[in-house]
């Protein structure tokens, strides 16, 4: 658990470290459509490692489903907002890689389904 807190904590440090650069830094090097993007990779960071905080802290999911939570959400945030850290940031060619982008979003999607479907699960038991 404490290896996957780790991990979790150290993203959302990063997410508010890069949400200042954008704020700051990149405010004057990208246009506005740009920034927005930006913005957009570091709240779903953010939504995500809160996400994630919850997900490990609670009770009601078992640590085999935690771990593959984590798992599958901090692969969702690599790929959606790595990527498009990657091209605001290194200048990567958007040609090169946009379809990670929208793999990062399905797969936070499928965090998210996984997630329901517990939760339906066990609200049907009682």
């Amino acid at each position: 658990m404490y290896k996957n807190l780790t991990i979790i904590t150290f993203l959302g440090a990063v997410s508010i470290i890069l949400g200042a650069f954008g704020a700051h830094a990149l405010k004057e090097s990208l246009t506005p459509e740009a920034l927005k993007s930006f913005e957009t990779a570091v709240r779903y960071q953010m939504y995500h490692v809160i996400v994630l905080l919850l997900v490990n802290f609670t009770d009601h999911i078992s640590l085999n489903l935690k771990n593959k939570l984590t798992l599958i959400f901090i692969s969702g945030i690599a790929l959606f907002s790595g990527s498009i850290y990657l091209i605001y940031l290194l200048g990567v060619p958007v040609s090169s890689i946009w379809f990670v982008t929208p793999l990062g979003g399905f797969i936070l999607i499928i965090g998210w389904i996984l997630l329901f479907y517990e939760f339906l699960k066990k609200s049907m038991k009682k």
